[in-house]
């Protein structure tokens, strides 16, 4: 049988309308797998906000080498954090899958992050969790491996935004 193809903004439409529907409580529960720093990680779909492409960010003075700087998007201005540099990894390269995760919207906050690439939707069901690690930070909230065995890890994007480290951007 073959494969039906998907438009890139029918699959837009189609994850955004996911996301809506996780925010509101009304989907099924999902994830969205995002990559930064070379590491897959895992991100509540109703902690997602909104995924675009990574626009032209306008710099900020004094700030730390993670601090991506600052995004208009459709008039609203994004805190941008390039996760990969947060987290002590190379910064990300600018290319055409990187995305910026809008992540603070629903918890007050016009925050986004900076990553290599989406991974697409995730099912809960097809993860195992594995025993904490004590160096990870409280925004790390699980491990878990796949059904193919990969590592991934999941983000507590509360926690991330409670952090004193990820909220102290000046230098």
């Amino acid at each position: 049988m073959a494969r039906k193809k998907t438009s890139l903004r029918d699959f837009q439409e189609y994850l955004a309308a996911r996301l809506s529907d996780a925010a509101s409580g009304r989907g099924a529960t999902s994830w969205l797998g995002i990559e930064a720093g070379g590491e897959d990680w895992l991100v509540d779909l109703s902690d997602g906000g909104e995924i675009v492409q990574a626009p032209q960010l306008a710099p900020v003075p004094l700030t730390r080498p993670w601090f991506a700087g600052i995004a208009n998007i459709r008039g609203n201005l994004y805190a941008v954090t390039d996760f990969s540099s947060f987290r002590g990894a190379a910064p990300t390269p600018r290319n055409s899958s990187t995305r910026l995760l809008l992540i603070g919207a629903r918890h007050g906050s016009n925050a986004a992050l900076l990553v290599s690439r989406m991974l697409g939707l995730k099912n809960p069901g097809d993860f195992v969790a594995e025993p904490p690690q004590e160096e990870d930070p409280a925004w790390c909230e699980q491990r878990y491996l796949d059904v193919q065995n990969k590592a991934w890890r999941k983000l507590s994007v509360r926690e991330l935004l409670a952090d004193q480290e990820f909220m102290n951007i000046g230098v």
